[in-house]
């Protein structure tokens, strides 16, 4: 099981929010709520959200802190597509039901970009991503993908930077070539968790933190939620635990595989210089198998990540560890202060493709494996149409299937690092 904090890690985001991050309460009664949703990330507060905006009565329970984990520490990236990208998700739906979960990926592009504004918060959101190829081989993926969402998917918003035109986006000589989606963004994602935070408790919602849920059972009339000092009974749960479900379902754990992840922050560079590096100010992601990903912040940071570990641990010396990759990356960075280095866990899927559904009254949301900053947001939207009554979207969620891990709780983390090495010396050679 992971240890839980009461403090946020000493990240980028943490150090430079710009107020005291608010604590909240810790749940210490007996309560009684509508829907109960376990988990203060991404999908949890786009839900809790949605529902009490629409009148619900909602209360949410935090282990840690708000946005502690994954949603307070990733790359920022507000990339359109699942991690899995489309074909297995064609595959389990057919062409027809697989676009109309595209065009929901297309509105949380479009929500993403306007709730800061509805609610009166700043998310230093930014314009524009590219997706870039390291390998020539890899060039030809980049533009089946621009073909594919232009015939199959009606987007027609993706754009080929070609090798010579490069500079002009990545000061790089690493890169063959990349696609540019302008409806792609970079955001901070602390700053996105506590303003969403505050406008569900404007709307009516609680959040308790530092309240881990022990247990939860099933009742006649709902559910029962168990911590260290309280409890809460509901009407609906959702579940929006993602690599921290740990034991309190292992049905849904058994489809996860808890995943380091880690990236650093340069000190602020001269302004000419962080310009230099991303002229176009687009947040960057290449194709490879494990991917580099990089983006230049508002006081001109660059903020890098391209390492993960499959047995779950996060390197002792996460700058020293990285600082290959972005010298790689960006030569002329050679030597450059690293000020902050940060991990995480992201909850992986077998597949690679969103866990999202219910059964009866009990609701789930994980399985982003690593790309959750627009998934968690459609995902947020299915489940909380369906708590109201419209379950169009969550039904097609439900038909991709997500197996569990072979080898179980001891052997799916070994099985998979070996998976995973090989694929990352295919890419090397």
């Amino acid at each position: 099981m992971f240890k839980q904090s009461a403090q946020h890690i000493a990240s980028y985001y943490a150090h430079s929010f710009p107020d005291p991050i608010p604590l909240r309460p810790t749940l210490q009664d007996s309560l009684h709520t509508e829907v109960l949703i376990i988990g203060a990330g991404f999908s949890g507060l786009h839900t809790a959200l949605r529902l009490a905006l629409a009148g619900k009565r909602v209360l949410l329970l935090e282990a840690s802190r708000v946005a502690w984990a994954a949603s307070g520490r990733n790359g920022g990236q507000a990339l359109l597509g699942w991690s899995c990208d489309m074909p297995p998700l064609e595959k389990a739906l057919g062409e027809e039901r697989s676009r109309r979960l595209w065009d929901s990926m297309c509105w949380a592009a479009e929500e993403m970009q306007a709730l800061p504004q509805r609610h009166g918060f700043a998310i230093d959101y930014r314009s524009g991503s590219l997706w870039a190829a390291v390998q020539q081989r890899r060039v030809g993926q980049l533009r089946e993908a621009q073909r594919h969402a232009e015939r199959q998917l009606g987007y027609p918003h993706l754009r080929m930077i070609e090798r010579e035109e490069l500079p002009q986006w990545i000061a790089s000589p690493r890169y063959q070539a990349a696609l540019y989606d302008a409806r792609g963004a970079h955001l901070n994602p602390l700053k996105l968790a506590q303003g969403l935070a505050a406008a569900i408790e404007r709307a009516g919602g609680q959040i308790f933190e530092q309240s881990q849920v022990l247990d939860y059972r099933e009742s006649a009339d709902g559910f029962v939620a168990r911590t260290a000092q309280g409890e809460v009974r509901s009407d609906v749960l959702v579940l929006a635990c993602n690599a921290y479900i740990d034991r309190l379902d292992r049905r849904l754990s058994s489809r996860l595989l808890p995943v380091g992840s880690y990236q650093v922050a340069t000190a602020p560079l001269a302004p000419e210089l962080a310009q230099s590096l991303l002229p176009q100010n687009s947040c960057v992601i290449d194709n490879q198998f494990v991917p580099d990903y990089f983006r230049v912040t508002p006081d001109h940071r660059l903020l890098f990540g391209g390492g993960c570990t499959y047995l779950g641990g996060i390197p002792k010396d996460v700058k020293a560890a990285t600082r290959p990759y972005l010298e790689r990356v960006f030569p002329q960075l050679r030597g450059v202060e690293l000020e902050y280095g940060w991990g995480g866990h992201i909850d992986v899927s077998m597949k690679r493709t969103p866990d999202i559904g219910r059964q009866g009254q009990r609701y789930w949301l994980q399985g982003f494996s690593g790309h959750g900053v627009l998934p968690t947001l459609a995902g947020a939207r299915a489940v909380s149409d369906a708590i109201l009554g419209d379950d169009d979207l969550l039904a097609l969620y439900q038909a991709i299937d997500n197996p569990r891990f072979p080898g179980g709780a001891l052997l799916a983390a070994p099985l998979e690092a070996a998976g995973k090495a090989w694929y990352r010396l295919r890419d090397l050679l």
